[in-house]
């Protein structure tokens, strides 16, 4: 049987006040030492903290038989992508709090009704331990922008015709990729 690989250390090599850089250090599945690199949205004690504490929520909105999509520029990639309204649960909130906020803020729009909060999963396990709920909701209202200078959100509304089209031609997160793709063919019982 195949070891599992081992975090002997870490240590962090870079501190901002959104992302932490940390340096692994693994025994790998044939025992050699491996070095890895990850970020982190939090502070780090010891090995045993990584991927314990959730960062955020994503909301996966519908309003009667369309769904809620965010066309945003995206620094990471220098590009606009399609995505979920999403963002960073602050001190004291639940998912259902958070995303209530980062619906309002990113979109002006309001929860009517929560369908379901799925538990926290992975970003992008590869090279982050960001952990993130999923809500789906029922959600109306008037788009408002009530971003700041570090972000451009278009948000819409789309059939399952539009958003079949866009799935095509557009660059999409892989979250909103799949929700959108189960949203167009009818496969989530939440849509």
């Amino acid at each position: 049987m195949k070891k599992i690989p081992v975090l002997n250390s870490m240590t962090k090599t870079r501190n901002t006040p959104y992302l932490k850089n940390y340096t692994l250090n693994y025994t790998n599945t044939s025992g050699n030492e491996k070095i890895y690199e990850m970020v982190s949205n939090f502070d780090h004690e010891s090995p045993e903290d990584i991927g314990t504490r959730i960062s955020g929520v994503a909301v996966a909105g519908r309003r009667r038989d369309q769904i809620l999509l965010c066309k945003e520029f995206r620094m990471g990639v220098n590009q606009f992508v399609y995505n979920l309204p999403a963002g960073h649960i602050e001190q004291g909130e639940d998912a259902k709090d958070c995303a209530r906020r980062e619906l309002y803020e990113e979109t002006g729009l309001s929860i009517t009704k929560i369908l379901a909060v799925l538990p926290p999963s992975f970003a992008a396990p590869d090279f982050s331990d960001v952990l993130s709920f999923t809500v789906f909701a029922e959600v109306d209202g008037e788009f408002s922008d009530h971003t700041g200078a570090d972000e451009w959100i278009e948000p819409g509304f789309y059939t399952r015709e539009q958003a079949a089209e866009l799935l095509k031609t557009s660059p999409f997160t892989i979250r909103a990729q799949l929700i959108t793709y189960s949203f167009i063919h009818e496969t989530n019982s939440y849509f």
